[in-house]
Parts: C-alpha cells; structure tokens; sequence
C-alpha cells in the first residue's frame, strides 16, 4: 500500500495496483485511516480503477466525491 501525506491529507496512490487487489487495499486504507477524514485515493486514468473504488467504498457506507478526474476524496465514514 503507497500511503504518503501533503498538504496534512493521507492519500493512498493505486498506480500500479492489480484490479483484482485495488478493492481490498480501499477498504483497508480507508477503514485504518479513518480518524484522519479526508482521505485522497490516486486512481489515475484508468475509469475501471475508479469504478472498483467507488464500488468499494459504496460497500463500506462512505461518502465521497470526485474533485477532479482520477482522485477519489472519502468525506465521511
């Protein structure tokens, strides 16, 4: 799991995550992390990684949005 910190915010990056482990290292970064709302999570271009977090996260009850193409920012848990 690449976890790194900037601008005070966690964000775990998934380049380079297979599809079929991004769904379990999701729920575990954001299930760890969760006292430190917000979390960013790095899907990159790829609209299946976004589509396999966002499905993860809908599992676990959180909310979240998109501020821009590819990030992924848990808001609540």
């Amino acid at each position: 799991m690449k976890v790194s910190k900037e601008r005070g915010i966690l964000h775990l990056d998934l380049h380079g995550v297979s599809h079929v482990d991004a769904d379990i290292e999701v729920k575990d970064f954001c299930l760890r992390y969760q006292d430190q709302l917000p979390l960013n999570i790095i899907c990159g271009n790829s609209s299946q990684m976004i589509k396999i977090t966002k499905h993860a996260l809908s599992s676990i009850d959180v909310i979240c949005d998109e501020p821009r193409y590819g990030i992924v920012r848990v808001l609540k848990i």
